[in-house]
């Protein structure tokens, strides 16, 4: 079964000349994943393809979060389609995590803007830690732990290792909240009570605990910080 190719539209609306012309901001998403599709299906153009796709997983973060074999299942991409557009988006992920000593964080704002499209995708808890200097700028960014969160299972010298190994002057604890209410649970006020006391005999300061959740009219943020409740 011949594709529909990218070729055969007509030459004002072929995304990779749009792209080279007038730049990659001047594309629509689905845009974008015809150039990765390169061929849609039979009476189906790449572009159409792409539509579908967007319909099918409720927009890019659900493409992102698909599997191989979920994409493949849509008619016209196929597993080496799949692999091709889950590769794009891990290779812009980690484009966002590049370069990291440039970015200074000075509010809980900036935390949700440099993890919250990441870890909001995430099915599981996760504990990050962000080490920073004392210009608060981002040496680096360590996960510590992935699963079912329990604060018995994390040792505060796990949480300030990577402070010691980066040469830091203090951490921001960020974890998820796969639910996507990010209130603070009763275990994660305890945590963090506990690392505000190790990070006083140790000499980093904790300067905050960001938990990340998905925007809501009802609730207001996607996050919450316990820096900013007064709470640190």
């Amino acid at each position: 079964m011949r594709g529909f190719k990218i070729q055969e539209t007509q030459q004002g609306d072929r995304p990779r000349e749009r792209l080279r012309d007038r730049g990659a901001k001047a594309l629509s998403s689905a845009e974008l994943l015809a150039i990765l599709l390169r061929t849609g299906r039979k009476g189906v153009s790449a572009v159409e393809l792409g539509q579908e796709l967007i319909r099918f997983f409720g927009g890019l973060e659900g493409i992102s979060r698909g599997t191989v074999a979920q994409l493949a299942r849509i008619t016209g991409i196929g597993e080496t389609k799949a692999i091709q557009i889950l590769a794009a988006f891990e290779v812009g992920l980690r484009l966002q995590q590049d370069s990291p000593r440039r970015l200074i964080l000075n509010s809980s704002q900036e935390v949700w803007n440099r993890l919250g499209t990441e870890m909001r995708q995430l099915d599981q808890e996760c504990v990050k830690v962000m080490v920073l200097n004392v210009r608060r700028e981002l040496l680096a960014i360590v996960e510590i732990t992935r699963g079912i969160l329990n604060e018995s299972l994390i040792h505060p010298r796990e949480i300030f290792r990577p402070a010691f190994f980066h040469q830091g002057y203090g951490i921001i604890v960020v974890h998820n909240h796969p639910s996507g209410d990010p209130t603070p649970s009763a275990s994660d006020h305890r945590m963090t009570r506990e690392l505000m006391e190790a990070g006083k005999l140790l000499d980093i300061p904790l300067l905050d605990h960001v938990i990340l959740g998905n925007p809501s009219i009802e609730r207001g943020r996607a996050y919450f910080s316990f820096h900013d409740a007064g709470l640190i």
